[in-house]
């Protein structure tokens, strides 16, 4: 198992922590994120993009002039798509933008993701992250202590101080770790875990 230092919200050493590799020491496989963090960026698509058809516009069905003998071209009825106010044609409809990905894909992705941070040193592990207030400025101070100013930080529980003091820093999300996802661990330059996190990961992907 590595170990690695903990720390608190000063960016002082308290202690150390066992890190189980079968989580923080899989061998990183791009294709295997590429494919979950592609599915997952398709789930997060709304798909309701949707024009109204020539049988969705209102208007007559009526010939708008015969057929022959006028000298123009032939047209059927006023909802024609070569008309202004027609109908479009081969426009969207509602639809799943939605990518099957097996469960253990996902999972196995999750570990690559974490290991993939513990191997280029951006993962930090604290102590706790508690605060007695919600105020920005004490959590931009935190999160300088602790050298993480592009950062997911992972919660074991709600933390409504610690959530409603960061919502308006940029380039920082703070996550419960039910919520924790490859996409958010790699987007973000530094990752920082509560202790806790770590014993509930390895209940969590440790099978």
């Amino acid at each position: 198992m590595a170990t690695v230092e903990v720390i608190n919200i000063n960016g002082e050493k308290v202690s150390e922590t066992e890190l189980p590799e079968a989580i923080f020491d899989i061998e990183v496989k791009p294709a295997v994120l590429h494919q979950v963090v592609i599915a997952q960026l398709a789930g997060r698509r709304a798909g309701t993009a949707s024009v109204k058809r020539r049988s969705d516009v209102k208007g007559s069905t009526r010939k708008l002039y015969r057929q022959k003998g006028t000298g123009r071209a032939r047209k059927g009825d006023i909802k024609s798509p070569i008309l202004r106010g027609g109908g479009v044609v081969f426009g969207p409809s509602p639809r799943s933008h939605e990518k099957k990905v097996p469960k253990k894909m996902k999972r196995l992705a999750l570990k690559m993701a974490l290991s993939s941070k513990l191997a280029s040193k951006e993962l930090v592990v604290l102590d706790s992250f508690e605060m007695e207030r919600i105020k920005t400025k004490d959590f931009v101070r935190a999160i300088e202590n602790i050298d993480a100013g592009n950062a997911l930080i992972v919660t074991d529980q709600k933390n409504e101080n610690l959530e409603l003091s960061s919502r308006n820093v940029k380039g920082v999300k703070v996550l419960r770790q039910e919520g924790l996802n490859v996409y958010d661990v790699l987007k973000y330059e530094k990752l920082v875990l509560l202790e806790p996190v770590v014993r509930a990961l390895e209940g969590r992907l440790g099978q």
